[in-house]
């Protein structure tokens, strides 16, 4: 397993990157790549593409991960001083009840916590079983406020950026907790695999496009740039996990259909066959509520194959939780994947 995968996983999990508002984060990922030699090209929707030239140039492929994570903005200043939420990303109120967070404002950053209006049991009848929706949801920032004004003083307004404390922590047996390993986990892996065929001057034997992309979570990260040379797609996500699912947490995940409809089956025979050949493991999978960036490039008519793989996530858009041997086998599968030279 790559430590420098976790550490950077940890690393990104502390870079505030909502969908709209994925700026430091895009410049960090750009550094880290200039450095390595790599001309990382900035889109004008705000991705990076970074294209490494293969033995092959007639045929290539493409590969994403996207940066960007769920959030929210000031929906509205509240009479008393607190803020209302509009939420970035398919996510529900009861999967931030209580979280920690953070206000973007063109002066600053203030801090604040997510919690029910109702939240005392000693004043509302209601605390636990009052809905968790935006009417009852709010904002209490760190600051000394009782008015709109108050409140309006320090900066804020509305559509100002909220992003969440990641509380991101590795444990001795090799779990990582977090919010935001989907998608971080799979930057860290694609930025590690860049790294490496640098470092040990690997050719790959097609050129191969990687795109960190900034818009998956509202749909349309990365269903543009896309080269007519580009053959297949290959999306790297997380593995949904729950009722009637193969994915874990030990394994990486290959999609075969999600909300979109089912994924290229020629390509993900190629995949399975890699992982058994390689003794890689893996798992078929249905995301039923779930949308990739190869999905989007489909339904923008990208004519590539297209397929979806990644390590797999407990929790999905909570408060989220992998295990360092799914790191591992993505890692493995993208590797042998991108050193192959199956695009007939």
């Amino acid at each position: 397993m790559n430590e420098r995968t976790i550490q950077l996983v940890e690393k990104l999990t502390t870079i505030p990157s909502p969908t709209g508002n994925t700026y430091e984060i895009i410049a960090f990922i750009q550094n880290y790549l200039n450095k390595l030699g790599y001309e990382a090209k900035k889109t004008n929707k705000g991705s990076l593409m970074i294209t490494v030239k293969g033995t092959n140039h007639q045929k290539q492929r493409f590969v994403t991960a996207h940066v960007d994570t769920l959030g929210a903005m000031v929906r509205a200043i509240k009479p008393n001083g607190r803020l209302k939420l509009d939420l970035i990303g398919g996510f529900r109120y009861n999967a931030i009840e209580g979280e920690y967070c953070t206000v973007h404002t063109d002066q600053g950053k203030i801090s604040g916590t997510i919690l029910m209006h109702q939240t005392s049991v000693h004043v509302y009848k209601d605390a636990g079983t009052a809905e968790r929706n935006q009417e009852n949801m709010e904002v209490r920032i760190d600051e000394k406020v009782h008015t709109k004004e108050e409140t309006k003083a320090l900066g804020i307004s509305v559509g100002d950026f909220i992003s969440f404390d990641p509380r991101t922590e590795i444990t001795a047996n090799g779990f990582i907790k977090s919010r935001h390993l989907d998608d971080k986990v799979s930057v860290a892996i694609l930025l590690q695999f860049l790294k490496k065929i640098n470092d040990e001057k690997v050719s790959l034997p097609y050129t191969t496009h990687f795109y960190i992309s900034t818009n998956e979570e509202i749909g349309y990260g990365g269903n543009s740039n896309i080269s007519d040379k580009v053959v297949e797609y290959l999306a790297v996500d997380m593995g949904a996990m729950g009722d009637d699912q193969q994915t874990d947490e030990y394994s990486v995940s290959i999609c075969v259909k999600d909300g979109s409809g089912p994924y290229h089956y020629e390509m993900r025979k190629k995949l399975t066959q890699i992982c058994e050949d390689n003794a890689i493991p893996y798992q078929l999978d249905i995301y039923p509520f779930y949308g990739s960036d190869a999905s989007a490039a489909m339904a923008a008519g990208a004519d590539v194959r297209h397929a979806l793989i990644g390590a797999g996530i407990e929790a999905s858009h909570a408060y989220e939780r992998t295990h360092e041997e799914s790191i591992t086998a993505t890692e493995q599968l993208i590797e042998c994947y991108l050193l192959s030279n199956m695009l007939d």
